[in-house]
């Protein structure tokens, strides 16, 4: 069991003292304590998983927890700080700047002279700090100071300096599944101590579905909302309180519902933008990126989906759309909200307006099945490079031809192994 700085609050420790002066939402009281309790993520903390054999060794090196919201990221953070026997210190971006990080360091180090106790340091939202805060963490870091462990919404590729990056390990956790969601879901209804067993709700078939629809693989979200259903529910004669399909709209309806940067209508809506420019169609293009820069979408989200667009619809059919892309991409870091609007807009009206062509994504796709497919397919001799003169008695680059030398190897030499030789992934389409 972890042990406690009488300056630093634990996480796990807080939710409990929080349960006794004031009832924690449905989320928190049913946030698991123990792995067996946690779903959803059996791929990175399933029995015999490396990150799990890690926690529970006590061997955790620095790690960073990428996944959207409700898909697990502080209940890992939960469970590391009562597997592990580092002191274990939360730190939120939101409430916490760099001053209270060095108080932190500094007891961490007194820590490791006077006792030799690791200290684990858990940064929610990591992606809040800007670059100059994060490189606050490098060094300490770099000495094993601290482990870091951190969370993000965010890609941590564009929100999480490099060098912070290369010295972590990058757990990606995916949005819960419906099952999971089922499973979360049933634990509520019949957890009589922590979740709302005594309330005795029973959701019909299409209620149930419809709840985890409205989840969206958030377990936050979903709980939330069946918290606030279950209490608006009637209770019949016998107690019971039946929710059907019905009920459910009805309630939920209730609720304050609007645009969420990072739920459901934030997913509808770059969906519908996508498919606007794919179609051409440079009005609905424009309409959707008014709503989503009207719902303050971070303008950052929508450069990199437009950067992406560039290649995976448009391609070769016009290579100077990525241009256009990484351009509008740069702007928008260069400018920022407002002006950075009108660049948007440009290369909105750029990219719907311009042919379209997927035939590299398309050829990577089919590429990367036949890699997945045939395994590790030997590289042909003649493709090998023979850097020592036994490579060369083995026959690497044995007839290798040189393009500059003879132009016809061009088209008679073969660049793939045997099994895949007549294999075409590139198939632009004809210009128009």
């Amino acid at each position: 069991m972890t042990r406690f700085h009488d300056q630093a609050l634990d996480l796990f420790t807080a939710s409990e003292s929080f349960q006794d002066t004031v009832e924690a939402p449905l989320a928190e009281r049913l946030r698991p304590r123990e792995f067996v309790d946690f779903v959803g993520q059996d791929e990175l903390v399933g029995q015999d998983c490396p990150l799990r054999r890690a926690i529970e060794a006590d061997q955790l090196s620095s790690v960073i927890f990428w996944g959207p919201p409700g898909s697990g990221k502080t209940t890992l953070a939960h469970l590391i700080a009562r597997h592990t026997k580092a002191q274990f210190v939360p730190f939120s971006a939101v409430t916490s700047g760099v001053p209270e990080l060095r108080m932190i360091i500094k007891t961490a180090e007194q820590r490791r002279t006077s006792n030799g106790q690791r200290t684990i340091l858990f940064v929610d939202e990591i992606h809040r700090f800007n670059k100059a805060q994060q490189d606050a963490f490098l060094p300490h870091v770099e000495r094993g100071t601290i482990i870091l462990v951190g969370a993000t919404t965010e890609n941590p590729s564009f929100e999480v300096i490099s060098p912070l990056l290369s010295r972590s390990l990058v757990v990606v956790l995916k949005p819960l599944t419906e099952e999971a969601l089922g499973r979360i879901l049933d634990r509520a209804l019949t957890d009589v101590e922590q979740g709302l067993g005594k309330w005795q709700a029973r959701f019909l078939p299409d209620a149930r579905q419809g709840l985890i629809s409205f989840g969206n693989g958030d377990a936050r979200a979903l709980l939330t909302s069946l918290e606030f259903v279950v209490m608006q529910a009637p209770a019949g004669a016998d107690g019971v309180r039946v929710i059907d399909g019905a009920m459910l709209e009805a309630a939920l309806s209730k609720k304050a519902l609007r645009y969420d940067k990072r739920g459901e209508e934030h997913y509808n809506v770059i969906s519908a933008y996508i498919k606007s420019l794919r179609d051409s169609d440079a009005n609905g293009a424009l309409y959707w990126l008014a709503r989503m820069l009207d719902a303050g979408e971070d303008p950052k989200f929508i450069a990199r989906r437009m950067v992406i667009f560039s290649s995976e619809d448009i391609g070769n059919a016009d290579p100077s759309a990525l241009l256009v892309a990484t351009s509008v991409a740069q702007a928008v870091q260069f400018v920022g909200l407002p002006e950075a609007q009108i660049n948007l807009a440009q290369g909105t009206t750029y990219l719907a307006s311009r042919p379209k062509d997927n035939a590299s994504y398309v050829g990577l796709l089919e590429a990367l099945k036949d890699a997945k497919t045939h395994g590790n397919l030997a590289v042909p001799l003649h493709l090998r490079n023979a850097v020592t003169s036994l490579m060369r008695d083995l026959g690497y680059g044995t007839d290798y031809r040189y393009v500059h030398d003879d132009p016809r190897a061009q088209t008679e030499q073969t660049h793939l192994p045997p099994v895949l030789k007549d294999r075409r992934y590139y198939r632009p389409k004809p210009p128009e």
